[in-house]
């Protein structure tokens, strides 16, 4: 009878162990989140106007992370208060701080992704 306990207190330390080795080489990663939300007077989130195919859209995000935009014109840009990068159609990641508004009349970036910071 001692025998069982005694290996089932050896296998329990074992295992408690080796997840002790996972959780300690394994980092956690960031949790992106970011949320595509209502757009609402008042409300700090970061929104975008843009257009693409003869369709117009604005659009609100909240939470930190990043997500696709589908490559559509961006017109307007307000930040609210977040920090976001934008990467185009060129290739370029373009940073923009928080409570930001940046309009763009003639040349719109045509955006492939954005990123809450």
């Amino acid at each position: 009878m001692l025998s069982k306990v005694k290996k089932s207190a050896t296998s329990a330390a074992v295992a408690f162990a080796a997840a002790a080795a996972l959780t300690a080489v394994v980092p956690a990663g960031n949790a992106y989140a970011i949320d595509h939300v209502a757009c609402r007077g008042g409300e700090n989130f970061l929104k975008i106007w843009s257009h693409s195919g003869g369709k117009q859209s604005v659009d609100c995000y909240a939470n930190r992370g990043k997500t696709d935009f589908g490559g559509w014109w961006v017109d307007k840009i307000s930040t609210g208060n977040n920090d976001l990068i934008y990467n185009d159609a060129n290739g370029d990641s373009v940073k923009i701080e928080r409570w930001h508004e940046i309009t763009f009349p003639n040349r719109p970036p045509k955006v492939n992704s954005i990123e809450i910071l």
